[in-house]
């Protein structure tokens, strides 16, 4: 048996409120929208394009009220650059317990968690690119 994951589910009060801040702070489209659920793809013709699984909102009654039990690691080319712009659109930076680490835990304007992680260094992004080569 196969399977292809397909996405990633965000419980939420307002799907077209927090999509709409998701797809402007991850550079993705809006693909699909109602009252009840919002879906973000990668930007069309990009390499994440039918590579990433979707992002679907879905709209619940309730709001966040504990710590995520998942939630998603992004790798900015300029951590400093993309934590001070997260916080410009309303992110806030949170504590959830963590120690040190090359990453920068914050929270979207609802309050779920996600991890802003450091850049690659030129060396790591090198290998990367001859491991795939062969």
């Amino acid at each position: 048996m196969a399977l292809t994951w397909q996405c990633i589910c965000v419980d939420c009060e307002d799907p077209k409120t927090l999509g709409a801040w998701w797809a402007e702070f991850l550079g993705w489209r809006i693909t699909h929208e109602t009252d009840e659920e919002t879906v973000l793809e990668p930007p069309e013709g990009s390499p994440q394009d039918g590579v990433s699984p979707d992002i679907l909102f879905l709209k619940v009654p309730e709001g966040k009220a504990v710590k995520n039990r998942l939630h998603l690691d992004l790798r900015p080319d300029d951590q400093a650059a993309e934590i001070a712009r997260a916080e410009r659109m309303g992110a806030t930076r949170v504590d959830v317990g963590q120690e040190g680490g090359s990453w920068t835990v914050m929270a979207d304007p609802v309050g779920n968690e996600f991890c802003v992680l450091r850049a690659f260094t030129p060396e790591e992004l090198a290998s990367f690119a001859a491991s795939e080569q062969g």
